[in-house]
């Protein structure tokens, strides 16, 4: 940007700065690798009633033949990491795929990367390089550099589309996505461990009564959300705010472990006005997620044990498995073993796809 830092990105400095300066910094405790329970009920799922399903035109194209259609940025968030690194080559591999299917309005594709400085894959997937937060401030939790390589990204790249996908790296495309926002809502998927009404308390230091009632804080995360580019640039400086404040905050910190920054994004989005339609079909998550139906990505954050007769056996290794972690400093082999007879349908399609991409992506383990 030359000499030339605008207004907002030296405000969003500062205000980093700031935060800096207050913080007690204390010995940096590894991030919590614990998942929430999964619901043992079908019935309880989603921890509100109703979820919204979007009414979609799925022909993508309104009434006339000359609509424009409504085109959004994919944009995930990584590290250099060799565990971030090949699964946002999964990923990308997966989004050229099905960009320009029918019903499709992917447009453009940005890894933002918050290490600081490129790495060997910039020519293979479209990237931004952000830069981490200043030393010590996350506190080992390292998602918290998130929400400012959106802020960065943001203010300084230049992002032709109204919309952003905000995806992660351990998504994979199963199907065209359309833009399912809709009247100024943004789309996103609802998450039964976000529960604003049982942190009311908590909560309320970042939304206070005069905002609203504690249910316009939506129980979603900031991925997977489709919204607007304009309201994105609002929500993402608080966004960031929020993340450092609750972080710092022992009794937000403790409520909300490792998915504190997914309530941060759901305070910062409520806070600036904007809220989601809950899309239920937007992801699934295998083991639990068995069907893949008319869902449009499978998150792998789970690992997947099973027994060779083809039941799940979850706390346990079993003796098949497919588990991200197995290789967060070595990149899966190319041909992984497929699931034994009786295993669902979500993780026999997750490492088809996986092994599909793998065997397509260039120099894959080199």
């Amino acid at each position: 940007m030359g000499c030339g830092k605008t207004f907002f990105t030296l405000l969003v400095t500062f205000s980093v700065a700031l935060i800096t300066y207050n913080i007690i910094i204390s010995a940096n405790a590894p991030l919590k690798q614990e998942l929430p329970g999964p619901s043992r009920s079908s019935s309880s799922r989603i921890s509100v009633d109703p979820v919204i399903k979007m009414p979609v035109d799925r022909s993508g194209r309104g009434s006339g033949p000359k609509s424009k259609k409504r085109l959004f940025h994919t944009a995930v968030t990584a590290s250099d990491s060799v565990y971030n690194t090949w699964q946002c080559r999964v990923m990308y591999y997966w989004f050229k795929k099905m960009k320009d299917r029918p019903n499709s309005d992917m447009g453009g594709f940005t890894r933002i990367l918050h290490s600081g400085k490129p790495d060997k894959h910039m020519d293979e997937i479209p990237t931004f390089v952000a830069q981490p937060l200043p030393a010590g401030l996350d506190q080992g939790y390292i998602v918290l550099n998130r929400p400012w390589a959106f802020v960065q990204w943001l203010e300084q790249a230049d992002i032709k589309e109204d919309y952003i996908l905000m995806s992660e790296p351990d998504h994979i495309i199963v199907k065209p996505i359309p833009n399912l926002s809709k009247d100024g809502f943004g789309a996103a998927f609802p998450f039964f461990y976000i529960e604003p009404k049982k942190y009311e308390t908590v909560l309320r230091k970042y939304f206070p009564e005069e905002k609203g009632p504690i249910t316009n804080i939506d129980p979603i995360g900031n991925s997977p959300v489709i919204v607007g580019k304009e309201a994105l640039k609002k929500i993402a400086p608080t966004w960031m705010n929020v993340s450092l404040a609750m972080k710092k905050d022992p009794e937000a910190d403790k409520a909300f472990g490792w998915v504190l920054e997914m309530y941060a994004y759901a305070v910062a989005s409520a806070s600036h006005g904007v809220g989601n339609i809950l899309y239920k079909d937007f992801m699934i998550q295998p083991p639990w997620d068995t069907e893949v139906g008319a869902k449009l990505i499978i998150h792998y954050t789970y690992g997947c044990d099973y027994n060779m007769k083809g039941e799940l056996t979850y706390g346990k290794i079993g003796e098949w498995r497919f588990d991200k972690r197995s290789y967060d400093n070595v990149v899966p082999p190319r041909n992984l073993p497929l699931p034994p007879p009786g295993v669902p349908e979500s993780v026999v399609t997750l490492v088809k796809m996986v092994n599909e991409a793998t065997g397509n992506i260039p120099n894959w383990g080199s």
